[in-house]
């Protein structure tokens, strides 16, 4: 299932005022040089050879966290003054934004304290602890979560690092985008995980400003898929969350959302849904032929072309946001035959 370019771009380029720009991941790049890494581009010869089209994946699982979630959180966070880091950092997650603040905040000297659902896989939780961060497991969903941080956020004066829905947090995913339109300039399509839209959002706006006529396709999963379920309403919709080989992209993108939606609606040209069957086979892939470990969320962009649900025509990027997968649980995956 897929929702066209015509469906997303309700408006011209010329109407669209968007909430981050290029300058403000420029900035985001220059505030995080030396604190996160500058992933590989890493030419794939079977998925190329597969489309007929040269195709690169983009290896955010070699962040120091092991997935991109990083970037936002180390620029959202250096953004603050003093004062507010000192308070202490708190945020709502589905494991690599919390990794991430965690990580960062281990970096940065000050404590934080993450708030999940009872969905977080058991190793996302227990990397997040061995960062020292303070956990609550609130609820079955990312809405319970984000009630917990502002619940704290009240009680106890601690400051919010959103996942996804922030400027700043936004920004410096968007690097990622820079990073490809640098290492590839004859870029033609970019495929990127689509959760609540700061990963994909924050690309598009860099790849789009430099470069109009790439695509940037978003990929989310049938079970729960928010943003999808938002830009079809035409407006932020509450969705239920529910279990996914692709947990990263759970949750919804709350009703109020004041930027990732507005980014995704009006620079995304499409958004493809995927099973859970060509999930997993997009970890299967990603392990066997690739030689990467990558989660759910991060093997989308290579279940989409594996089901043949896009089209490329020319050099492609396919983001693999992440590698924090149980690794039971890809055992199992990788072991299981071809369906």
């Amino acid at each position: 299932m897929t929702i066209m370019k015509s469906e997303i771009q309700s408006r011209s380029t010329e109407e669209r005022v968007l909430p981050v720009t290029l300058a403000d991941i420029k900035r985001a790049a220059a505030r995080i040089v030396g604190r996160v890494t500058h992933t590989p581009l890493v030419y794939s010869s079977n998925l190329s050879e597969r489309t007929s089209q040269p195709v690169y994946l983009k290896l955010e699982t070699r962040q120091p966290i092991g997935a991109f979630k990083l970037r936002g959180a180390m620029n959202a966070i250096l953004s603050l003054d003093d004062a507010a880091r000192k308070r202490g950092l708190v945020t709502a997650s589905t494991g690599n934004h919390g990794r991430a603040v965690a990580y960062a905040a281990r970096e940065l000297g000050v404590p934080a304290t993450i708030c999940m659902s009872s969905l977080v896989p058991a190793n996302k939780v227990e990397a997040i602890r061995m960062l020292g961060a303070e956990i609550r497991i609130v609820g079955r969903s990312q809405d319970d979560a984000q009630a917990e941080v502002e619940r704290l956020t009240e009680s106890r004066g601690l400051t919010p690092i959103p996942p996804f829905d922030d400027a700043n947090v936004v920004a410096g995913q968007g690097t990622i985008g820079l990073e490809i339109v640098e290492d590839l300039p004859d870029l033609t399509t970019v495929l990127v995980p689509l959760s609540g839209g700061g990963l994909a959002g924050g690309i598009a706006v860099a790849v789009k400003a430099l470069k109009p006529e790439v695509r940037v396709i978003g990929l989310s999963m049938e079970r729960g898929a928010a943003m999808h379920a938002a830009i079809a309403a035409g407006k932020p919709v509450a969705v239920r969350e529910e279990e996914t080989l692709a947990d990263s992209l759970g949750g919804g993108i709350g009703v109020s959302n004041h930027v990732t939606f507005t980014l995704c609606r009006n620079l995304l040209d499409d958004i493809v849904l995927l099973t859970e069957n060509q999930i997993a086979e997009g970890i299967r892939h990603a392990a066997r032929q690739e030689h990467v470990t990558a989660e759910g969320a991060g093997a989308v962009g290579i279940a989409a072309i594996l089901a043949g649900k896009v089209e490329l025509s020319g050099p492609t990027a396919v983001v693999i946001s992440g590698g924090n997968i149980d690794p039971i649980l890809h055992q199992r995956i990788v072991a299981e035959a071809t369906t």
